[in-house]
């Protein structure tokens, strides 16, 4: 598949639309982020880390990266133009020192002259308040910077400058402006009104946002397809829940991965729930298969269960590429760093909050019902009363109203710079069955 399969062609006159709406906002001001590091440098210089502690300051980091506003709305485009013209004055300055602490690990309580360059590079971008001065201490203000800058790049707010916040942090600032231009043009060929009721699922950032009535309503983290295996830009509507579902096997991974295993192991499909269907219904025993030969033509179908592969929910969607939305009984993925590990579908983490959503217009399926349900482990198909749209979109840069500006690592390379794309899945695990 081409990377930019999926993306919607856009006329060359919505682009310099785009641009000129844009560089009609953004005043030729460069002294903004100038003016901005110079009162940080002039401050007072501070003392020893420990005695500028501000306890509040990682609390506040943590709850003001988080926002019912959904990223695609009404305010999108005017929030990505904000973005832009902060971007263009920050670049137009010079943008953001290096930062390099070499083998050093800078956290909370190091001392050392490459804070320096931190401070200055988390100040340039709003992430550190200019009271907290310029010293060598790693502080509480720094701390909750860091932690800031890790929110709105989508990594672990741990306050810790790891290989990857190092990476986000020294992209240059005219990078970011393109991949800020970049995603405004996508966002402009939205709609304002989405629907009272839809579902965002934003591919580089790996979550899911249901949204009623303008705002958030509930937020999920995903798993989505890797590079070799991306998941598909759609535009189409949900309208069905599974509870209980049942997982067929897609031919390749019976013949890359069930065939070598019942090589090996011939209890392996009997151990995993995996029936054996012919084209006539019929269950078919496996011994009476030949499993050195080629794969058989037959339907490979796990039962419902906890080890069911999209455990208690499916949720489908209109689309010619055979995805849909799931639950998984491997719930420590949506722990890991980076979550591009699928062959294309989306798993869902605390799905059943997301399926109660779905469901609520339906008559008869409160969330005690369908728990009850679930708890049978009988396969349960219900329609959506009323279908819900939902939109997997491709957006790895966007602003909000209150200024913050958000970045995602370029996981399909999509963004036109091979500077986006952090490498942030070298060294994963092998994608799950």
């Amino acid at each position: 598949m081409s990377k930019k399969n999926g993306i919607e062609a856009l006329s060359r006159r919505a682009f310099l639309a785009s641009a000129a709406t844009v560089g009609a906002s953004a005043i030729a001001a460069p002294a903004f982020a100038q003016s901005a590091l110079d009162t940080l440098i002039n401050a007072p210089r501070r003392g020893n880390w420990d005695d500028q502690f501000d306890a509040k300051a990682a609390s506040r980091t943590a709850t003001a990266m988080v926002s019912n506003t959904p990223i695609l709305g009404p305010q999108s485009v005017a929030s990505a133009q904000q973005a832009i013209m902060q971007y263009q004055q920050i670049a137009a300055a010079g943008g953001w020192p290096e930062v390099n602490p070499g083998d050093q690990r800078l956290q909370l309580g190091v001392s050392s002259p490459s804070v320096q360059a931190l401070r200055q590079r988390l100040a340039i971008t709003g992430d550190l308040p200019r009271e907290a001065g310029m010293s060598n201490a790693f502080d509480s203000y720094v701390d909750g910077a860091v932690k800031r800058f890790q929110a709105r790049h989508g990594l672990p707010s741990d306050g810790v400058l790891g290989e990857f916040t190092l990476k986000a942090m020294n992209i240059p600032a005219d990078v970011r402006l393109q991949q800020l231009n970049t995603n405004l043009i996508r966002l402009q060929t939205f709609p304002e009104d989405m629907g009272r009721r839809h579902l965002m699922v934003n591919i580089p950032a790996a979550y899911v946002e249901a949204v009623e009535d303008g705002s958030v309503a509930t937020r999920h983290t995903a798993v989505v397809g890797r590079l070799s295996r991306p998941t598909h830009l759609v535009n189409s509507k949900i309208y069905e829940v599974i509870l209980n579902p049942y997982w067929t096997a897609p031919r390749s991974i019976v013949e890359k991965d069930i065939m070598p295993l019942m090589r090996k192991d011939p209890t392996y499909l009997e151990k995993n729930a995996i029936r054996l269907i012919d084209g006539k219904g019929n269950e078919v025993a496996p011994e009476t298969v030949d499993w050195n030969g080629e794969a058989p033509n037959l339907m490979f179908r796990q039962d419902p269960g906890k080890i069911n592969a999209m455990a208690s929910t499916k949720i489908n969607f209109y689309n010619k590429n055979g995805e849909y939305m799931h639950d998984t009984p491997q719930q420590g993925l949506f722990n890991k760093l980076m979550r591009f590990e699928s062959s294309g579908c989306v798993r869902v983490q605390n799905v059943r909050d997301l399926t109660n959503w779905l469901l609520r217009e339906t008559p008869g399926w409160s969330r005690q019902q369908m728990e009850q349900v679930i708890a049978t482990g009988v396969n349960t198909p219900i329609k959506l009363a009323a279908e819900v749209p939902v939109y997997f979109v491709y957006i790895s840069a966007w602003g909000m109203p209150d200024g913050i500006v958000q970045f995602r690592d370029d996981i399909y390379q999509m963004d036109g710079n091979a500077e986006l794309a952090l490498d942030t899945t070298a060294g994963m695990e092998q994608p799950v069955q």
